[in-house]
């Protein structure tokens, strides 16, 4: 009988090929939170396809705000619910007397798909309904999702009206954008009560740049609803998160925090930290 002799792998090839495959296994899954990719966590992936780790909770109520709804759909990033929580209590200081601001979703627990949403998968997407008065001027707390007409009026279950409390509206946008650890990437909403807002902000004289970021953050969605009915609020991944595994959901404006630039080493330098974890000659490397 013929017998085909079989060449055996050196132990280290086999050892790197294996390495290839964990490595390659660990690529397949990028974008997910895996005990080959510990570093992948946080905001994982684009707002419509991704999950979240590290979460926090929305409290059912605080400083000038409340939830909507008492289900689970209130995770997300820290920085997305810290903006909330303060901008809220930004507005209930500066316009008191006021009904607070409605919060409805954000994401579920672990992110991934959150019922009635495209996106919301993340934890940097956030509902917002806008404040409102009755059509005389005296507050009432939205009771959810009404869609305003371009006179800022929106009709109500019961027969009757509420209208847009661009005032108060207009002091949360401008408490989100001046929230320095926000990143704030869009509001989105419809085009005419984006008018609405950026009027009265100019009304108000307020900073042209200012204006100019609120002008540019505000936008009607392309490829959903218009968002007549409440504000969406999507913050930006911020560097650190972006290597960490965050990824797009719209424009990086040039405001928000830029990636430090890379340090440049010298040759001596770049074969120094090459070398530094080498093992000796003759020695073993260590996994």
């Amino acid at each position: 009988m013929h017998r085909t002799r079989v060449r055996r792998e050196p132990a280290r090839l086999a050892g790197l090929r294996l390495a290839l495959a964990l490595g390659l296994a660990a690529a397949g899954c990028l974008h997910m939170p895996t005990p080959l990719a510990q570093s992948v966590r946080g905001s994982v992936g684009v707002p419509h396809h991704g999950v979240l780790t590290d979460a926090s909770a929305l409290p059912a109520r605080g400083p000038g705000f409340v939830r909507w709804r008492a289900d689970d759909v209130r995770w997300g990033n820290p920085r997305l619910v810290a903006a909330i929580t303060r901008a809220a209590a930004r507005v209930a200081a500066e316009a008191p007397g006021g009904e607070p601001l409605v919060v409805g979703d954000l994401a579920q627990r672990h992110g991934g798909q959150a019922p009635h949403h495209r996106s919301h998968r993340t934890g940097r997407d956030a509902d917002l309904l806008f404040y409102t008065t009755t059509p005389d001027g005296r507050p009432r707390r939205n009771p959810g999702f009404l869609r305003f007409e371009p006179d800022g009026l929106a009709p109500t279950p019961d027969g009757g009206f509420v209208r847009l409390d661009v005032a108060r509206v207009w002091l949360l946008v401008r408490a989100l954008l001046l929230e320095p650890e926000a990143e704030i990437q869009w509001l989105f909403a419809s085009r005419a009560l984006e008018g609405l807002l950026l009027e009265e902000a100019r009304a108000r004289a307020e900073p042209e740049a200012l204006v100019a970021r609120a002008a540019s953050v505000l936008r009607q969605p392309g490829d959903s609803a218009p968002h007549d009915d409440h504000l969406h609020l999507r913050i930006a991944c911020t560097p650190e998160e972006e290597v960490a595994g965050c990824e797009g959901g719209g424009r990086r404006w040039r405001w928000l925090r830029a990636a430090p630039a890379p340090t440049k080493l010298e040759d001596a330098a770049l074969l120094a930290a090459l070398l530094s974890d080498a093992p000796a000659p003759g020695g073993a490397a260590s996994f």
